[in-house]
């Protein structure tokens, strides 16, 4: 069952606290639908920092693929990413499954789904992949779902990329830090402040366990 500031120094403490910092991303659409990522996010996402990336698909291009991998020095096979409707790169599988922590993590992009973004075809996939937490994209809107031992994250599109209907999307990601059988999750928002009359990080947190099946028949 699960129970439900962005300074560098904020990342160190986040990485002492709970050991494995994961980074939470994808639908970047560079240069498809936008030109680069928002300044204010490749300012807290710096090298060395982060332990694992995980990237729902839609990167598009090959700078932007190794601009991923170079955010985890020196272990790039903890960068995983899936391929998004958008993307030519032959090497991106449609699925994933890694397990940090105490965590199976599945990863796809979600356009693959009928009906696309729909709660139940997510579950299927979940239960499919036989994974504890799913992350999936191809909305561009962010969302976490967490009930009994379903945990759906969609992390939006960093770049606030438009959907391919036009509509319009706000820039996000998802931090997770991992411990064990524990996540804490920091959802990173760009939205338009009117009392500065500027675009401004957000950030909500979230956390939730996850009770081994053996602790809870005790």
């Amino acid at each position: 069952k699960y129970l439900c500031g962005g300074s560098r120094p904020f990342l160190r403490r986040l990485m002492q606290d709970f050991g494995e910092l994961v980074l939470v991303l994808g639908d970047l659409c560079i240069p498809n639908r936008r030109g680069k990522l928002p300044d204010e996010f490749k300012t807290l996402l710096v090298p060395g920092k982060i332990k694992h990336v995980l990237c729902t698909g839609n990167v598009c291009s090959k700078s932007m693929d190794q601009y991923l991998r170079n955010l985890v020095v020196g272990n790039a096979s903890n960068v995983h990413i899936v391929k998004g409707d958008m993307d030519d790169n032959k090497d991106y599988p449609e699925e994933k499954v890694v397990t940090i922590g105490g965590f199976k993590i599945g990863l796809c992009h979600g356009h693959q789904l009928v009906p696309s973004a729909h709660v139940e075809s997510l579950l299927n996939l979940q239960r499919k992949l036989d994974v504890d937490i799913l992350i999936t994209g191809n909305t561009h809107q962010r969302d976490i779902y967490a009930n009994d031992k379903k945990f759906l994250i969609n992390p939006g599109s960093v770049t606030g990329a438009p959907t391919f209907t036009g509509n319009s999307s706000v820039p996000s990601f998802i931090l997770m830090a991992i411990k064990g059988n524990n996540v804490v999750t920091f959802v990173y928002e760009l939205k338009f402040d009117p009392d500065t009359n500027q675009q401004k990080v957000s950030v909500s947190k979230s956390e939730f366990s996850k009770i081994d099946d053996d602790a809870e028949k005790d």
